[in-house]
């Protein structure tokens, strides 16, 4: 007999199911569509993520070997079939689930918004990047990256409070990470850290003057003259230099005509590295560790790759495999926000290695995701008689 609600539906019951149903709408999802519907094509897919299924045939097993429990677990097909679920990934629009992520993201980044940042700085701050998923040429060929390998590319800007991705796009392995620049809508006041794969100075004019400000590498051979020198205290700190001034190659000093500041840093190997930022009024200091902070999403590439299943697809199709990536990160958002609801301590990794073994138990989340301390003193408590 049924008693209590199953793990899985208790995570999935903080998803706002009027904005899936009205994404559904928008892009026509159920057109045609008698019993596996788009919810529960987002439900199988999630229960891969979050129990890391590697194959169609794996989530079919599982899902069938709870038949009894797929109602209580939010699906309202009587059965669960790879060849269906194939079938819809192929077809379905991802931008249902492209949609969905975003809102499930709007959602959790004011969750974050008091998250500490690692540099003291009131203000937002965002880091770019764009990371590689290698895929073989001969069954991926909509995604061709060189002549004997496909890829695609997966460019995130990530809001550093808190590690939640505002803005992800999918491209091919052919195109260059500083074209997606002209997709971000940049936001007045924040601070944009980027490697130098971005160093296009048009586009980063573009920022200075919508009012947000950018730090980023400067390469070997960018010619820049100096104007100012500002004091610098080489005696206590690794600051080398602390300049503004101006771009002094024709079409890069038409491309970007304000004044520029770089700072000159060495880092513990002794190496110099060179920043460029057209903020003019933090210490060289913080200019140095804003940027040590972009390698947080190097981070949490790293993480979503060991830990989510976007390294191995279970479509070949191009929508098959953005319905997957999609599908991923709305599950990453939806835990995250689990997280700051319930105030766990625990970490997403943690709390991630927890769900995947207790998919199919109906002990309360509060309960199953509490600390072992206490976890243990209530189980003790429990079993004491009471003599009174």
């Amino acid at each position: 007999m049924h008693q209590g609600k199953l793990v899985f539906s208790q995570i999935m019951a903080y998803l706002p199911l009027t904005t899936f149903r009205r994404c559904v709408a928008t892009h026509r999802g159920e057109h045609k569509v008698k019993d596996f519907s788009c919810l529960d094509q987002f439900f199988a897919m999630s229960f891969a993520q979050l129990t890391y299924r590697e194959s169609l045939r794996d989530i079919e097993i599982n899902l069938r070997a709870q038949a009894p429990r797929l109602y209580h677990m939010g699906f309202r097909c009587a059965t669960i079939s790879r060849n269906t679920l194939a079938n819809a990934n192929a077809t379905r629009p991802w931008q249902i689930y492209a949609d969905f992520a975003q809102h499930l993201i709007n959602m959790a980044r004011p969750l974050y918004a008091s998250e500490p940042l690692g540099v003291d700085l009131d203000a937002t701050v965002y880091a770019f990047d764009a990371t590689t998923i290698d895929l073989c040429l001969s069954v991926y060929p909509w995604a061709p990256f060189r002549s004997a390998k496909a890829a695609i590319k997966m460019h995130t800007l990530l809001d550093l409070r808190g590690s939640i991705p505002s803005f992800i796009h999918i491209t091919d392995g052919k195109t260059h990470e500083v074209n997606v620049l002209d997709d971000l809508v940049m936001e007045p006041g924040a601070f944009y850290l980027m490697d130098r794969g971005y160093l296009d100075f048009s586009r980063l004019h573009l920022i200075h003057e919508i009012g947000a400000f950018f730090v980023t590498r400067a390469k070997s051979n960018t010619k820049f003259k100096r104007r100012y020198s500002h004091p610098v205290d080489r005696g206590t700190s690794n600051i080398v230099c602390d300049q503004t001034g101006m771009l002094t190659v024709f079409y890069s000093s038409k491309d970007y005509p304000s004044t520029l500041r770089r700072v000159v840093v060495k880092d513990d190997t002794g190496k110099r590295v060179t920043f460029l930022t057209n903020n003019f009024a933090l210490k060289p200091e913080l200019i140095a560790q804003l940027y040590q902070q972009r390698w947080q999403v190097e981070l949490f590439f790293k993480w979503i790759k060991q830990h989510l299943r976007i390294k191995t697809f279970l479509g070949t199709s191009e929508n098959a495999v953005k319905t997957q990536i999609w599908i991923a990160v709305a599950t990453y958002v939806l835990i995250a926000i689990v997280k700051k609801r319930m105030h766990l301590p625990h970490s997403l990794y943690e709390i991630l290695q927890i769900l995947s073994l207790t998919m199919f138990e109906t002990t309360p989340l509060n309960q199953l995701l509490m600390p072992s301390s206490t976890k243990s003193n209530v189980e003790i408590e429990s079993k004491q008689l009471n003599l009174l």
